[in-house]
């Protein structure tokens, strides 16, 4: 057996509070029944391992606080007598977990997001506490963590380890202090250089996310003269996703990089150190840097920038993870999509086979209305027939019909322009839940980010669905993708559906170009908005008319009653509709 110091980065995927699994892990690598002894050396794994992540006020709750001490209680147990006497004073396991301090009347007076050592024979032993905690987008750990006060190391097999977790590798004006720097005072004050740098990480995926890490990781193993292992969970939790991506870097050299969007286990070991280059003081990647808008400058007019094929390959896995992940958690193995003929139902269809376990149904519901052409059924039943699953055709001609009427016969008066249309789109709703309800389907919406940022939907129609796959893609980028999936894994779109001019077909010729600025210009003017960077004059700047600049922002502030209606969008973007996203409806409209 080499007598090289080993890194074991545990890249888990546990559901929040399932303190059963978690332990059954610990047992299955760790425990006194393995007929082998567990691998040598340090073990490390995710922030809040021990709970999961995120908690929100999971963690206030009475019964999930005694059921999480009640677990620590039986893990300092199992410590004590059934941890794997093998290597005993050769392995060492690092975990995320919670800290609790409480008060006289036994309620939760301090909380912190900590890091834990397991040894054989020891209780778990708290270390470390997060320092810098994230209070931006889909983040609040100020409203339930106390930071912890200072930087920490441990020495474990004669090797000083420095100690971080997660947020604490982003520097920002915003936090009152830098533990990348606090480490660097504290390895001179210890006058002994660090052997490597551990970062217990929960970090939520978003397009290019897995770069930033790398980039900013490589940052630190210079400025700290040492190797920087990192170890990120992987699950889906509503609409977040976790995608896993742990590594370990030494200068640029990066040793190991784990699989993304599944569980993964990177044995690395400690090798001689590499060749160092302090950065520059003032570094760009800051968590701020993670929100400037993906746009392209360089040319007369400002564009949304295009996703390349690795980042089509990303989001294809990461839709795929996220649907699977929210349908196993709250137990469906039936799904079911609208399709029209466009390309937006289209592409959630093909996601959603893509993703499909064994055992598990894709169908699809068409619900043809006077408005709609026989080129719509032509693309909606090939799509059908290039994916291999069931389409049942619904026409809503006769119910549209009877609804106008007795609309006529009550209120004397004629269903017409918006109501008629919004009309039919109620009454698609209504089918598609009723399929749902009588056959156990996940309805899965077909809404894309340009038409929720402009209220470009029905409220109780095209808008339903359990969970939305599109939220957080623009239109332009629905295209890119729909491309991408033909040509990697043939042509399951129609191309004609990708051709032809989008249309909601609830009015005879109707086009999305009759009341909306063409995509092309539509999503930057968005994105320029939605990443809170950007004003209307800033964008006039960039060569966008003022005009559709100006119409794209009362859309938006005009429509924000819907988005609060909305149901889980997968988070693709640093910026996202949905749990990070707090905007008002009730205020003044500039």
């Amino acid at each position: 057996m080499s007598n090289t110091f080993q890194i074991h980065i545990h890249q888990t995927h546990h559901a929040i509070g399932d303190f059963d699994s978690i332990f059954a892990y610990l047992k299955t690598n760790f425990g006194a029944d393995r007929a082998t002894p567990p691998l040598p050396g340090l073990h490390i794994f995710p922030e809040l391992f021990l709970t999961g992540y995120p908690l929100q006020d999971l963690c206030l709750q009475r019964p999930f606080i005694e059921r999480y001490l009640k677990f620590v209680s039986q893990l300092n147990q199992w410590c004590k007598n059934d941890f794997h006497p093998g290597h005993k004073d050769r392995i060492a396991i690092l975990v995320g977990g919670l800290q609790y301090t409480f008060d006289a009347q036994n309620y939760p007076a301090k909380i912190e997001n900590g890091l834990f050592s397991l040894t054989p024979g020891k209780p778990l032993t708290h270390l470390y506490s997060k320092m810098l905690l994230p209070n931006y987008d889909i983040f609040d750990e100020k409203k339930y963590f106390s930071a912890g006060e200072a930087v920490a190391s441990f020495t474990f097999a004669e090797k000083n380890i420095g100690l971080m977790i997660c947020e604490d590798m982003w520097p920002s004006t915003m936090h009152p202090c830098n533990p990348v720097s606090d480490l660097q005072q504290l390895m001179q004050k210890q006058k002994r250089p660090f052997d490597l740098i551990v970062n217990l990480s929960a970090s939520p995926y978003n397009v290019g996310k897995l770069n930033q890490r790398l980039e900013r990781a490589k940052e630190i193993s210079h400025t700290l003269q040492a190797p920087f292992f990192y170890c990120n969970r992987v699950g889906g939790e509503d609409e977040i996703l976790f995608d896993g991506g742990s590594f370990a870097v030494d200068g640029n050299k990066v040793l190991g990089l784990a699989s993304q969007f599944s569980s993964d286990l990177l044995s690395l070991p400690l090798e001689k150190k590499g060749q160092y280059h302090p950065p520059k003081e003032k570094t760009v990647n800051t968590w701020e840097s993670l929100f400037e808008p993906r746009l392209k400058t360089n040319g007369p007019i400002a564009l949304l920038r295009e996703f390349g094929p690795i980042d089509c390959e990303e989001v294809v896995k990461g839709l795929c993870f996220g649907l699977q992940e929210y349908a196993q958690k709250t137990g469906h193995r039936k799904f079911l999509v609208a399709i029209s003929g466009g390309i937006d139902s289209a592409l959630v269809a093909v996601l959603a086979k893509l993703s499909l376990a064994p055992g598990q149904v894709l169908e699809s519901i068409f619900m043809p209305s006077q408005f709609t052409s026989s080129l719509s059924y032509t693309l909606a039943s090939n799509l059908a027939k290039a994916l291999e699953i069931k389409m049942t055709t619904l026409p809503i001609k006769f119910l549209h019909s009877t609804v106008r009427n007795a609309y006529l016969d009550a209120c004397k008066e004629e269903l017409t322009g918006l109501s008629d249309e919004n009309i039919q789109s109620r009454l698609r709703g209504a089918l598609l839940y009723a399929k749902s309800n009588s056959g156990g389907f996940l309805v899965i919406n077909t809404s894309n980010k340009s038409e929720l940022a402009v209220g470009y939907s029905t409220l109780y129609g095209d808008s339903v669905g359990a969970i939305s796959l599109l939220g957080d893609l623009y239109k332009t980028e629905v295209y890119q993708l729909s491309h991408y999936i033909n040509q990697k894994y043939g042509p399951l779109i129609p191309e004609e559906t990708i051709d032809r001019p989008p249309t909601a077909e609830l009015r005879k010729g109707q086009k999305d170009a009759d009341s909306l600025p063409p995509y092309e210009r539509l999503d930057p003017i968005l994105e320029g908005i939605l990443s809170y960077r950007l004003s209307p004059s800033d964008l006039m700047k960039l060569g966008l008319p003022q005009e559709e600049i100006e119409r794209t922002y009362r859309l938006y502030l005009n429509s924000e009653f819907k988005r609060k209606q909305f149901g889980p969008i997968l988070k693709l973007k640093p910026k996202s509709f949905g749990f990070g996203y707090r905007v008002p409806i009730c205020k003044k409209m500039l």
